[in-house]
């Protein structure tokens, strides 16, 4: 079970908007803390078991993370984890489904940090609620997508 979820109706396919969140290089266009990254180990597109170098950036903190595929299934549902060095941080799931004329896109995160790592959240990374704060970017997220999406930009 996720920890947060977010839901957006967009008027596209399934199989369109998986193809634009399944290109980790281009999360950065849509996410308000993700910068993009690159394929590690000669990787070109997301497929289980591929990874790809993360990197973020909150106000003046930036990190980069290992990021592994862990379910590519095209329109329909792609996942994966999160590593920082070797500390497993979360699991982030997008989910495709036709509704209305377009498709429902559901983003989930469920937080894998062990408990030394939350405690020093706020310290660190000066987030306290880190729930709250993956939720409103989430939203922003999903609304970029929508937004280049719909307006025929995204490709």
């Amino acid at each position: 079970m996720s920890d947060v979820e977010v839901s957006e109706h967009i008027a596209a396919t399934p199989d369109a908007l998986y193809a634009l969140v399944s290109d980790l290089p281009r999360m950065g266009e849509w996410s308000p803390e993700n910068t993009g990254g690159k394929w590690a180990r000669g990787g070109r597109r997301a497929m289980v078991g591929a990874t790809f170098r993360g990197s973020n950036r909150a106000g003046w903190r930036w990190w980069r993370t290992v990021v592994t595929v862990t379910a590519a299934d095209p329109g329909r549902r792609f996942a994966f984890d999160v590593h920082f060095a070797a500390v497993p941080i979360s699991t982030w799931e997008y989910t495709f489904a036709e509704a209305d004329g377009g498709c429902l896109v559901t983003e989930a995160w469920t937080d894998r940090r062990p408990g030394w790592m939350r405690s020093a959240s706020k310290p660190v990374m000066g987030i306290a609620d880190r729930e709250g704060h993956n939720r409103a970017n989430m939203e922003k997220t999903l609304q970029a997508l929508k937004k280049s999406a719909e307006a025929g930009t995204a490709g």
